[in-house]
């Protein structure tokens, strides 16, 4: 056990059973009332914001997280099986904790993953994946980059909307966070 004194911004504290990360830590003394801590924390598994106001001396739990590189090998069921990248071990970790994101992993990617005592918390996958288009109505000719688009399908299955001069086989960047095409990737 800690004191609420000791926790600091981007902590994951284990409170009333559940796992929080500090978003907001701050100090206050208002007046001549007695200082507290005002915390902004962050459910974990929900994603549920939650305001409370630590005594000084009040005891906190910490979480032991351990936050690691992985690399994605296949999906198995709802979840993916990862592979740490220097003790080869494999965990599998629930598709969910990916978000819609998950939908761009593609076999061999790294991803990061948080556990806290073997069991996964957090998953987060690159900001930015290069995909090749399997499926898009061909161009034509004219066709310039204006701000049409039209739907196109990536090596994942996954659809996104991409501008009309990009064709099949192309290699394009997506925003994993929103599914936004970026660029068309040079080979």
């Amino acid at each position: 056990m800690a004191k609420a004194s000791d926790v600091k911004n981007g902590n994951i504290l284990r409170f009333n059973g559940e796992l929080l990360q500090v978003e907001e830590f701050l100090h206050r003394t208002p007046g001549n009332l007695r200082a507290f801590y005002q915390a902004r924390m962050r459910n974990v598994k929900t994603g549920k914001l939650v305001e409370y106001r630590f005594r000084t001396d009040e005891e906190v739990s910490i979480a032991r997280v351990e936050t690691n590189d992985y690399q994605y090998l296949y999906e198995d069921g709802e979840s993916l099986v990862i592979m740490d990248n220097t003790t080869y071990e494999q965990h599998n970790v629930p598709k969910a904790l990916f978000g819609p994101a998950v939908r761009f992993l593609k076999e061999g990617m790294n991803v990061i993953v948080a556990f806290e005592s073997e069991e996964p918390i957090m998953a987060q996958v690159p900001s930015s994946v290069e995909l090749e288009i399997t499926y898009t109505e061909p161009a034509v000719k004219g066709d310039t980059s204006t701000n049409a688009l039209k739907s196109a399908t990536v090596e994942t299955g996954a659809e996104i909307r991409v501008p009309l001069f990009i064709n099949i086989g192309d290699k394009v960047k997506v925003d994993t966070a929103t599914g936004a095409y970026s660029e068309r990737v040079k080979s």
